[in-house]
């Protein structure tokens, strides 16, 4: 009987000090709220394809799948992180509006052996964070278990999928998630995304969009956006 007590008196505190871990590490959808997805949303041309596409709660189920996202720093870091996803999006898609990009192109790097082009099959920018080239295409499907290289267009097609590669891109395939906890800034954002083509005076006025929306999101969100924020 008495170890049985113990035994329970163990598993109340474990499920306690869980609870209160989750209570202080807080949730994305604390930050990142339904009014502030639906403000930018709001701010798309009407008749954008992205209107209707992205979703709130595809969003919020796609950011469940990677736990450390705006959650494992602090509190003004985990705010910066989503402040600086959202930034990057909203550049992407022009305010959620574009799911596919407009100038499309076949994207493939016929050097690839890992990740080969599909026959008839083009690897332009899709979703979020407008994922482009076969490359990143046979990587993302690996990771979430989607062919994506055989079907890109999955990307433009399943709302779930499309926030998930946007947040696969972030979390595992750049330092993106890394940049903002450990201080590098939100130039370093940038840099992983589009620096080859934007960064080092590339073109400044793309580069202060993406600032643009992220001081906006960091006032929306009460914190200050931190330095570095060019690059």
């Amino acid at each position: 009987m008495a170890t049985h007590f113990r035994v329970n008196v163990i598993f109340l505190w474990l499920a306690f000090a869980l609870s209160a871990l989750s209570i202080c590490r807080g949730a994305v959808s604390d930050i990142a709220t339904q009014d502030f997805f639906n403000g930018i949303l709001s701010a798309a041309t009407d008749g954008c394809a992205g209107k209707t596409f992205y979703t709130y709660t595809d969003f919020i189920n796609a950011a469940n799948s990677f736990s450390s996202f705006g959650t494992t720093g602090t509190s003004d870091d985990n705010k910066r992180e989503i402040a600086a996803f959202f930034a990057n999006v909203a550049h992407e898609t022009s305010n959620l509006c574009y799911v596919e990009e407009i100038a499309k192109s076949d994207y493939c790097d016929s050097s690839n052996t890992q990740y080969p082009c599909a026959s008839g099959q083009q690897y332009y920018g899709r979703g979020p964070l407008q994922l482009t080239g076969n490359a990143n295409y046979g990587a993302a499907g690996t990771y979430l278990g989607a062919d994506l290289l055989n079907n890109p267009g999955l990307v433009a097609q399943d709302d779930l999928t499309s926030w998930k590669t946007a947040l696969w891109f972030w979390n595992v395939n750049s330092n993106c998630h890394t940049a903002i906890t450990s201080g590098q800034g939100f130039g370093a954002t940038i840099q992983a995304i589009n620096g080859a083509i934007e960064c080092n005076g590339g073109n400044p006025d793309q580069v202060n969009d993406r600032i643009s929306h992220y001081t906006n999101y960091c006032s929306q969100f009460g914190v200050d956006p931190g330095s570095n924020l060019s690059c």
